[in-house]
């Protein structure tokens, strides 16, 4: 630590040279320059040492320590504003509120993202072999501060489509919510972008409102209208219902437990043989397997299996293992991920991976891949699919679906 930043610090949180006559570090002795400071700020709880009681103040910090002594220098009630906007990133992660920064900004918050992929299709369903795609999706979010405990949220969305050499493209906004607390209720309200079950029944775009308790521990549920689904398939869905308990600690083990349910709309329930619901219960598990690796597994049961094309299973599994993971504020991180999955077409409507799912019976197989920070907020991932249907006989004809997936993804 500087001889300045100590000073700095000290004076922040109003330190007097005699303040203290004794500090907790054996390496820092009473004559030291900054002693008197070093015994206010751990007296405060600002600064620790290591275990053998050692202050170690000639070994150079990463930013993370760094970030956070400032954290602590904050709920202390320092002023340290240029300190706070240096290490926003690393505050960001610790969940720490840079309030007196965000007091100084704009009403409106403007971030955004941009992806270029490229997809390679193998022998896939009849429909994509041989096919490559390849396109750029620019993403702008803007986030307006109706008070302290509501934002108003709103994303628009441009996709252009360069495998045709047509210059498709189309822009609308799909994200449109209010976001807030009542009491200590989490809610939000509006359009938003959100997934069900990890993503592994639905993931789009959903008309909403959703209410949330907790945090370690928490229950959430939703009314909402499945909008992509009505979008792809018009007169499939009417609302849906998702009901969610689990939780998100630092232990070794978390898990979560929920249920799905829609009414249908006049094609969805033509092809449920006239049944008027779909419902899917689905329980998770998480492992951490140590500092870096990770363990996932979840478990999915559907309430229908007959429908139009045939006995259709109502029974799914998927499990997945990752390694570290690429952080965009973190050049050089990187990670690796593989998943293999098992699910009947009772059991998922739109699903998050980016390999070939649309069988009738439903779809198994496995995937592989990996991320790494090239730069700051600069990410490249690229992975690969290979799935196929869970029924021959429903599926006729259908292949082995073989894709590799790649973007380059920029965050500002």
């Amino acid at each position: 630590m500087k001889k300045s930043l100590v000073l700095a610090m000290a004076m922040a949180l109003g330190v007097t040279a005699s303040a203290y006559a004794a500090n907790p570090f054996s390496d820092v002795p009473a004559g030291h320059w900054a002693y008197d400071s070093i015994s206010k700020l751990a007296a405060a709880g600002v600064i620790e040492g290591y275990g053998d009681d050692t202050f170690r103040g000639d070994r150079l910090m990463t930013r993370y320590e760094m970030a956070q002594i400032v954290a602590r220098a904050m709920a202390k009630g320092a002023n340290v504003d240029k300190l706070a906007a240096e290490f926003a990133d690393e505050l960001d992660k610790l969940n720490v509120r840079v309030a007196a920064l965000e007091k100084k900004s704009d009403n409106v918050r403007v971030t955004g993202e941009a992806r270029f992929h490229f997809a390679k299709y193998g022998r896939e369903a009849r429909t994509q072999r041989g096919k490559r795609e390849h396109g750029i999706r620019t993403r702008v979010y803007l986030t307006g501060k109706v008070n302290d405990n509501w934002n108003y949220v709103a994303r628009i969305q441009n996709q252009q489509w360069t495998h045709d050499y047509v210059g498709n493209e189309e822009t609308d906004v799909n994200i449109a919510k209010l976001e807030g607390r009542l009491g200590g209720v989490n809610v939000t309200a509006g359009r938003d972008d959100d997934v069900i079950a990890d993503g592994y029944i639905y993931d789009g775009e959903q008309d909403l409102i959703k209410l949330s308790y907790g945090d370690k521990w928490y229950v959430s549920g939703s009314i909402a209208k499945l909008t992509d689904m009505n979008d792809n398939v018009p007169n499939s869905f009417k609302k849906s219902w998702n009901v969610e308990a689990g939780t998100n600690t630092d232990g070794v083990v978390n898990g979560k437990i929920g249920y799905f349910g829609t009414d249908l709309g006049p094609v969805g329930k033509a092809a449920l043989l006239n049944s008027s619901n779909l419902g899917i219960w689905y329980a998770g598990l998480n492992f951490k397997l140590g500092k870096d690796f990770s363990l996932d597994g979840m478990y999915l049961k559907g309430n229908r299996s007959n429908t139009a094309i045939g006995n259709i299973d109502d029974k799914g599994w998927v499990v997945g293992l990752s390694y570290k993971g690429a952080e965009a504020s973190e050049p050089g991180t990187w990670g690796l991920a593989a998943n293999y999955y098992h699910q009947g077409h009772g059991t998922y409507l739109q699903h998050t991976i980016d390999g070939y799912t649309d069988y009738n019976s439903g779809f198994k197989g496995w995937s592989f891949g990996g991320d790494v920070t090239v730069a700051k907020n600069m990410v490249l991932g690229i992975t690969y699919y290979e799935t196929k249907p869970m029924d021959s006989a429903i599926d006729v004809g259908a292949e082995k679906a073989r894709v590799l997936w790649s973007e380059f993804n920029i965050f500002f």
